[in-house]
């Protein structure tokens, strides 16, 4: 009984301290589809071109690297651009800032996941 009892405090203790420590992360995702392929872009956010994504994380930084991996492109030939913002537990990450526009070293490299960024089509 006492075996029993010890047990679900700890999993108890366990899941509280798994809500204290994650925090509301929330990616807002705008995306610009390549011409003709609005539909196939904007699917991921239920036919709309913006929509936001929440995430629970630990910590802005963490928040920031999820912001980052939304940035990924795939489908350069669908997808012309994306702009990724995000907020943290109701606090603009890193000023708000687009995590799509800059390249970051070993994380993110808008030239190979936007090719077609600033030309009139994606080709």
């Amino acid at each position: 009984m006492l075996k029993k009892i010890a047990l679900l405090f700890c999993v108890g203790s366990l899941s509280f301290q798994v809500q204290a420590f994650a925090g509301e992360c929330t990616l807002s995702i705008t995306r610009d589809a390549c011409p003709g392929m609005d539909k196939d872009s904007y699917s991921k956010c239920e036919g709309k071109k913006s929509c936001d994504e929440v995430k629970k994380t630990g910590s802005a930084e963490a928040c920031a690297k999820e912001a980052l991996k939304a940035c990924q492109n795939k489908r350069t030939s669908v997808t012309k651009n994306k702009n990724v913002t995000a907020i943290f537990d109701k606090a603009p990450v890193e000023a708000g800032k687009d995590f799509c526009k800059d390249k970051i070293e070993k994380l993110y490299d808008p030239e190979k996941d936007y090719p077609f960024r600033d030309k009139p089509d994606c080709k």
